[in-house]
């Protein structure tokens, strides 16, 4: 009997170690998300897994400084807010034991003004705010190149990104970098403001009386469910993942965001 005592007691420590408690016979599966559309999408799920033993919790975020820690140290068993190459800036500048569980969807970033309607309406010496965090603003400074503002150098590192690494100002405009959190809150101070889409939803913005100029959805910065590198094959994780690239997952992306996020093949 003792035998059988320590084999189960050992089980469960393995079961915990792999980011797990259980609750009656349910695997508790611990995951924050930005709240729009990632927390909606999980909430689509949330029944579904309840079915197949997992009760799926979700902590919705408005600031994600500490949520790939949460991950690493294992306080969290999943994010699912940020795209990969967000995700390799914070693994090389934090340090931190996380990998992809998979890609969900796109959030298209965008070229947004409360006040023109379109990227040639924009005057000389627009006032113009972007996001500043890692990656991010290598995506806005590619978006401006793209509209035909800047110039960027061929010596650009993607990962380190600033108003510094353009080359000319093609149209004379004035960029502004700011925390991606700042960017809608303050978007009346500007004549346009770049961030991605999901920013704009969650602000409560009708994303089609502000988009001027966007990525397409062809853009290689999918959003992913992230976990520790040793939780990567659960059995949890991979059914959460499963039910993210599920139809039913991508006919409500597409029925309910109409454009403004796209699902991952």
């Amino acid at each position: 009997m003792r035998r059988w005592t320590v084999i189960f007691i050992l089980f469960l420590i393995k079961w915990s170690s792999l980011g797990y408690a259980l609750s009656g016979e349910k695997a508790v599966l611990k995951i924050a998300a930005d709240v729009v559309p990632h927390a909606e999408i999980l909430e689509l799920i949330k029944p579904d897994l309840a079915k197949q033993g997992i009760n799926l919790k979700i902590y919705t975020m408005t600031d994600t400084t500490l949520a790939n820690a949460q991950v690493s140290d294992g306080e969290l068993d999943a994010n699912y807010f940020q795209h990969y190459e967000y995700l390799k800036a914070q693994i090389k500048d934090r340090h931190l034991d996380l990998v992809s569980a998979g890609n969900i969807h796109v959030e298209p970033m965008g070229i947004y003004s409360d006040k023109y309607k379109s990227i040639k309406d924009l005057p000389n010496n627009s006032k113009i705010g972007i996001v500043n965090d890692s990656t991010n603003e290598y995506r806005a400074l590619v978006l401006l190149e793209k509209a035909g503002f800047i110039k960027l150098k061929n010596t650009i590192n993607p990962y380190t990104a600033t108003t510094r690494d353009i080359e000319t100002y093609i149209k004379p405009i004035k960029i502004v970098e700011l925390d991606p959190s700042l960017v809608t809150r303050i978007r009346n101070q500007f004549d346009a403001y770049i961030t991605w889409s999901s920013k704009i939803l969650e602000a409560g913005i009708d994303l089609d009386k502000v988009r001027i100029f966007s990525e397409g959805g062809d853009s290689p910065y999918a959003n992913i469910i992230v976990v520790n590198s040793k939780r990567v094959n659960n059995p949890a994780i991979k059914t959460l993942v499963r039910a993210l690239k599920s139809e039913k997952v991508k006919k409500f992306i597409s029925e309910r965001y109409k454009g403004a996020v796209i699902a991952s093949n």
